[in-house]
């Protein structure tokens, strides 16, 4: 068995594939001070709950954009498992050319999303991943890496709403009846779906149109769904894209798979 680890700046998601089979996964939430002994407290309690054999599990992956998060997850993994875990970064095989200006800036959730989205739909893509930021990536129809746009993710814009301003509250994310509130929190609710329900469908129509081809959309991260049922270009919504990019490229790297 193999166990995927997507390490974000809000959640950790973790899988355990059989094969090309996704057996559990688990979402938990990231905090730069927690110890590796706390996370793997939790991952045992997972795991034993799923009815999941620790000992079973032979190879491990992780794709993190912190840092910090990463070393615990390392040593977690290390101690726990008895494993040296993959790390999707410079010098691991993808099958996808980047033509990013300079490949490592890429982050290395957008990598895998781009590599489990071409490797389904084999054809012009656009990924918009809706965690802390959210981010829009965009595929050729070769399977090249083109590059993409990165904005502020809902939570994000939702909480500098609610601190930069004095009398305005903290509401929560929810899809209001109309777009013309009647009252401050649903005003706040309109402008923020229906105000980044706009900006997700201008980005990709600008992305189509400079890449001069048709973009398939696929979305994935927290409020995908949400966002998708009002937008006019998001096709497709895969909660679990991320984990499905791990599970190939550790098999496109790993000199014996994890059976």
């Amino acid at each position: 068995m193999l166990l995927s680890i997507d390490i974000g700046n809000t959640n950790i998601v973790l899988g355990v594939f059989s094969g090309d089979e996704l057996l559990h996964h688990w979402r938990l939430q990231s905090h730069v001070g927690r110890t590796s002994d706390e996370y793997t407290m939790l991952v045992w309690q997972l795991l034993h709950a799923s009815e999941v054999d620790h000992k079973a599990i032979g190879g491990a992956i992780i794709a993190s954009v912190v840092p910090p998060l990463q070393e615990v997850f390392v040593a977690l993994v290390e101690s726990f498992l008895g494993l040296e875990p993959m790390i999707v970064g410079p010098g691991i095989k993808t099958g996808m050319p980047i033509l990013y200006e300079n490949p490592r800036e890429v982050g290395a959730d957008r990598i895998v999303n781009a590599v489990a989205a071409f490797e389904e739909y084999k054809q012009g893509l656009l990924i918009v991943d809706f965690g802390t930021a959210t981010t829009f990536d965009a595929i050729s129809p070769r399977g090249e890496y083109m590059g993409g746009a990165i904005a502020p993710g809902i939570g994000i814009s939702m909480d500098a709403l609610f601190r930069a301003t004095a009398k305005l509250p903290r509401v929560e994310f929810s899809i209001p009846k109309r777009v013309i509130g009647r009252n401050t929190v649903t005003s706040i609710q309109s402008g923020i779906v229906f105000g980044y329900t706009g900006l997700v469908d201008g980005i990709i129509d600008r992305m189509e149109q400079e890449a001069a081809f048709p973009l398939r959309v696929v979305a994935t991260g927290g409020h995908a769904q949400s966002i998708a049922s009002l937008s006019r270009r998001i096709e497709i919504v895969d909660p679990l894209l991320t984990l499905k990019g791990l599970r190939l490229l550790y098999e496109r790297n790993a000199a014996n798979p994890a059976p």
